[in-house]
């Protein structure tokens, strides 16, 4: 349902925002700064970000699976 991914987005970037204030912590690099720089290795952000989109989509289509499956057997 739509609450359910706005949910899940809300989480998500939560946990985004959490991880990178993490790991800007100690380099002397304020938070805002940090969200602003480009990575060195663009290649290597590309396939990260390719990475993280595909297992937000099988968890997506796991969830539409379930809840299918869920609506069926309520039936």
């Amino acid at each position: 349902s739509a609450k359910c991914v706005q949910l899940l987005y809300q989480f998500a970037k939560y946990v985004v925002i959490e991880n990178m204030k993490k790991n800007s912590k100690g380099t002397g690099i304020p938070f805002a700064e940090a969200v602003k720089l480009r990575p060195k290795n663009m290649y290597m952000a590309k396939a990260r970000y390719r990475v993280a989109y595909n297992k937000l989509l099988q968890i997506f289509e796991k969830e539409r699976f379930v809840m299918q499956e869920y609506k069926e057997k309520v039936r």
